[in-house]
């Protein structure tokens, strides 16, 4: 009786402790300097070649909401924000990934290149400049809905990485 007393007490202060300090951690907003509170990101450049329509303000746009979710920063104009992060994509390779016997191709992969630079304009320095990849694989069978699924997935991993880079700092 004894020992279930006990095991029992300390089941409830370890839950407390566990949920005294859930949410204590926080990956971003670590190195945001405290002088930055707004960025703008302008239309990104599409060099890629892919021909893909929409490509750059599909990127463009899901970085963005990316950033007011976040809520590390405000988006603003590129004149008067603090910070600025301007992007290429520079290619979008979209090759064969599973073959079949008799070298069927069954799914492509697709990948998406960019090159993102984050200014402070407050400071006029250079915070970094970046390649970043992402890519996903597509059944070739589910046609341009399953190319355009791929599309988004790769788009979707690349703002979320941009967007760690750019308010950690790792």
């Amino acid at each position: 009786m004894v020992s279930l007393v006990r095991c029992s007490w300390l089941s409830v202060v370890s839950l407390i402790f566990v949920v005294s300090f859930v949410g204590c951690y926080s990956f971003t907003g670590a190195s945001v300097p405290p002088h930055l509170k707004t960025i703008a990101i302008p239309l990104f450049d599409d060099q890629s070649g892919s021909g893909e329509p929409n490509l750059r303000e599909q990127l463009t746009n899901k970085l963005q909401e990316s950033f007011i979710r976040d809520n590390n920063f405000k988006l603003a104009d590129k004149r008067t924000a603090d910070a600025l992060l301007e992007g290429t994509i520079t290619s979008m390779p979209n090759e064969p990934a599973v073959l079949t016997k008799g070298e069927q191709v069954t799914k492509n992969r697709l990948t998406v290149n960019v090159r993102v630079a984050y200014r402070d304009q407050k400071m006029k320095k250079q915070m970094w400049e970046k390649q970043f990849s992402r890519y996903a694989d597509y059944d070739i069978s589910g046609g341009p809905s399953a190319k355009q699924a791929a599309i988004t997935t790769a788009i979707e991993q690349l703002t979320e990485d941009i967007l760690l880079d750019t308010v950690s700092g790792w």
